[in-house]
């Protein structure tokens, strides 16, 4: 069931209304109810595989727990961690994994491995599996208690609004909420109501939207070199923004409306002015998520300069990794984790040399535009990579990128061509301007739905019955276009 259907806008007003109807004791069950249903629209058999984790990880807490001995509570921590990265592992990589066998096999002289079965790999695998080893290293922490309540840690897992695709929630957060009772708040409403909204414009009218002209150059880009290449990928990065961006609001906001906050997890990252910053706000829980529970452990950067660059590599593989079996992602993971590595030693020279406190107190506002475009080129230029279906599409794309100098087609006409009517790329412009705006409030870290209904009543309205209007014409729904998939569903 995806946020931008009309089934999922019959779904959540049914569950929130039945939930405070519901006695306050009864209504995790309720939710629990809810959120397998909600998985089993896309696979009923695969709810299996959401049980045994949450049955895995509700047993290795508890044992965490009960042990005193150090070494056994490790081993436990080992043993159970490890079971999942196999189920994760066996759904996700198997067939990577072959692949490069086969190849190695190959080229020794021998016979393909026998290979007859493809995986379909479960929605949301990657995000709850995190979410579920997250809460086996702040038990063995003891940041956390284990959670005695089966069906309270099972709803933990698989909370519907943020099961497929995140954030990635902390037990610290989302689990001690489950436990509390919720009252029914105007405020909590009006302002979920908000959000939803406002992550169905970013998906339908901004993402998909943009998601028409992408997919046209990406499917072909022998005939569509050059600039379109270039235009094609910065886009995408506003897709992808913009997507994923979507489904976190409308998630959030779903949540609110039963009173449950769940984390931010962007924070204005395309005006942000290096990367180590970018970073800061891009995927917030997941970049935490692996700050936390590798990095760190890995020594951080409490093991010298060489060691923190070594860990920040190897942090940011992983990272690309676990958004898909290929080399092309594991090579996005990796240039992000290059311009952080060459930023910090940038500013470490400049640091010794005394430049870099000189430099900020002469930083002007068009220095600060130029920052803000140099981190944004650099994440096009890595997610190129992300685009691309593997090494050598990426490395085809790239060529074919610097291979014709066409600039000219910035102005003839040609990009409204490609799926998207010069029309609508002034719709396009107008609402990327509006998610500018808010934007902004937000890198000023201003809350925008706080601010927001502290306007006039007619501001307000005029903003919704935008909103809603721009949705309804100018969205990607319909017999026209495919309903689109979330992006990081495939994650």
């Amino acid at each position: 069931m995806l946020f931008n259907t009309a089934d999922y806008l019959i779904f959540l007003p049914v569950i929130v209304i039945l939930y405070y109807c519901i006695p306050t004791g009864w209504r995790y069950l309720w939710l629990l109810g809810a959120s397998y249903y909600f998985y089993m629209q896309w696979n009923p058999a695969y709810v299996l595989l959401l049980l045994a984790v949450t049955v895995i990880t509700f047993a290795g807490g508890l044992l965490l727990e009960k042990t005193e001995s150090a070494g056994r509570r490790k081993a436990c921590l080992v043993t159970v961690i490890s079971v999942n990265l196999l189920l994760l592992g066996y759904f996700k990589y198997s067939g990577m994994l072959t692949g490069y066998l086969n190849r190695v096999v190959t080229w020794a002289g021998g016979g393909e491995i026998p290979w007859d079965h493809e995986i379909v790999l479960p929605v949301g695998i990657s995000f709850f599996t995190l979410q579920a080893i997250g809460y086996l290293i702040d038990v063995y922490r003891r940041e956390i208690y284990a959670e005695h309540n089966f069906f309270r840690y099972a709803l933990f897992i698989s909370f519907f609004p943020q099961l497929v695709a995140g954030p990635i929630e902390r037990s610290k957060n989302l689990l001690k909420q489950l436990a509390e009772k919720q009252k029914c708040s105007y405020e909590n409403i009006r302002r979920g109501l908000l959000q939803v909204l406002y992550g169905l414009f970013l998906k339908m009218v901004i993402a998909d939207r943009l998601a028409v002209f992408v997919d046209h150059v990406y499917s072909d880009t022998a005939s569509y070199p050059g600039f379109y290449i270039v235009v094609a990928t910065a886009l995408f990065a506003i897709q992808i923004y913009c997507d994923f961006y979507g489904y976190s609001v409308i998630a959030r906001g779903s949540a609110l409306l039963m009173g449950i906050r769940l984390m931010d997890n962007f924070k204005a990252p395309f005006l942000s002015r290096d990367t180590n910053e970018f970073w800061r706000r891009w995927h917030i829980s997941l970049s935490s998520w692996f700050r936390d529970y590798l990095y760190i452990p890995l020594g951080g950067n409490r093991k010298g300069e060489v060691r923190k660059y070594i860990n920040l590599l190897f942090t940011f593989a992983m990272s690309g990794l676990w958004h898909g079996a290929s080399m092309a992602f594991i090579t996005w993971g990796l240039l992000n984790g290059i311009f952080q590595v060459t930023g910090q030693v940038v500013r470490r020279l400049l640091r010794k040399r005394g430049l870099l406190k000189e430099a900020k107190e002469k930083e002007v506002f068009s220095g600060k535009v130029l920052q803000t475009m140099i981190t944004f080129l650099l994440f096009c230029f890595s997610v190129l990579f992300f685009r691309s279906n593997n090494m050598v599409d990426a490395w085809h794309n790239l060529c074919r990128l610097f291979s014709v100098n066409n600039w000219y087609v910035l102005f003839d006409h040609s990009l409204t061509e490609l799926g998207i009517s010069a029309e609508y790329f002034y719709v396009l412009a107008v609402s990327v301007l509006i998610l500018f705006g808010v934007d902004r409030l937000k890198y000023r870290e201003q809350d925008v739905t706080v601010l927001f209904f502290r306007q006039q009543l007619w501001f307000r309205i005029l903003t919704v019955t935008v909103l809603t209007v721009m949705i309804l014409l100018f969205g990607c729904y319909g017999s026209i276009y495919d309903v689109q998939q979330f992006i990081y569903f495939q994650f």
